[in-house]
């Protein structure tokens, strides 16, 4: 009901709306309208109250309720379902629970706050209440399961994207999953895959994007390490703007690439990175060693040249820049 006042109230923008009016669209009386009216302040939302009058709404909190995603979303499928939580445990879980149940291709799982964000490696990504885009999407995508790896660098330029049009802030994308300005992270992707030999069930993409963390949030742990939107524009960044541009770039993205493959993409992808011809170490799970970034194959794999001149192709590991380079 309350989403339906906001909608109702959206419609006559900047015009008040009477109480008598309200009783009529929706069939309760007036004394629970104000009580709905009360309850939507206490979420946030401005909305100014004059007998004889009724009610205008003034503004809108910068949560991410799916009401307040919906309107002004112009995907296809993407966004069309919404998970809202205001605090989980992790996204991607829950997003791999409602795939296992049958939720849509396009569902998406939204919370204001993580208490077990997931990065990856099992690693753990901070999610403070109302400061970030925490997302996970359902994708049901009719490809094989070694193309997978590609919809990580999808997801990459899709945030890339965003970020330049909204926060008019030029980011870098770090091999597989990372975005970065001056160098810090802003934003990770996390790709989990459901498949059998030969055919996908489904695949989770999550993304956190740091969009109005201040520097007393990261603490000296990380503040060397990450940053976000707001401290590198100076303002805050609006989070229901970031995520609707976010779903229209990936839905627009996704839809290259099961139509006409995914070279164009990987082309933009490698405009992003500032990685391709530069000496790093790269990080795996039972060695490290230092190569020379060569290119990205059409598979999403990093393409390295070894110090003996021998070429290999990295799917999965750390990387970071030879510092004595």
């Amino acid at each position: 009901m309350r989403a339906e006042i906001i909608k109702l109230l959206r419609k006559h923008a900047h015009e008040f709306v009477s109480g008598e009016e309200m009783c009529r669209c929706f069939g309760i009386s007036r004394t629970a309208i104000w009580k709905h009216i009360q309850l939507l302040r206490q979420e946030g939302f401005d909305i100014e109250a004059y007998s004889r009058k009724g009610y205008r709404l003034l503004g809108e909190p910068d949560c991410l309720f799916p009401e307040n995603v919906a309107a002004g979303l112009v995907t296809k499928v993407f966004g069309n379902q919404i998970d809202y939580h205001d605090q989980i445990n992790s996204t991607n879980e829950r997003a791999k629970q409602l795939a296992r149940q049958g939720a849509l291709h396009g569902t998406i799982v939204i919370a204001e706050e993580q208490l077990q964000g997931k990065g990856r490696l099992g690693r753990f990504w901070y999610s403070p209440s109302g400061t970030g885009i925490w997302l996970s999407m359902i994708l049901r995508p009719k490809i094989l399961p070694f193309e997978a790896p590609k919809l990580t660098l999808l997801a990459g330029v899709a945030a890339a994207r965003t970020i330049q049009q909204v926060a008019h802030l030029t980011p870098e994308i770090k091999w597989p999953n990372d975005i970065l300005l001056k160098g810090k992270k802003v934003s990770g992707i996390l790709t989990e895959m459901s498949a059998e030999m030969d055919a996908i069930n489904f695949v989770v993409v999550g993304i956190g994007i740091n969009v109005n963390l201040l520097p007393e949030h990261f603490g000296p742990e990380l503040e060397d390490i990450a940053t976000s939107l707001a401290i590198q524009k100076g303002e805050k960044i609006s989070r229901v703007q970031l995520l609707q541009c976010f779903l229209l770039e990936i839905e627009a993205l996704y839809e290259e690439f099961l139509h006409n493959g995914f070279e164009d993409i990987l082309a933009e992808w490698k405009q992003w990175t500032n990685l391709l011809g530069r000496r790093v170490k790269i990080t795996m799970l039972s060695h490290e060693f230092f190569a020379t970034i060569v290119d990205i194959a059409d598979s999403g794999a990093l393409v390295v040249e070894r110090e003996d001149g021998e070429r290999q192709h990295v799917v999965s590991g750390e990387v970071s820049l030879d510092i004595n380079a």
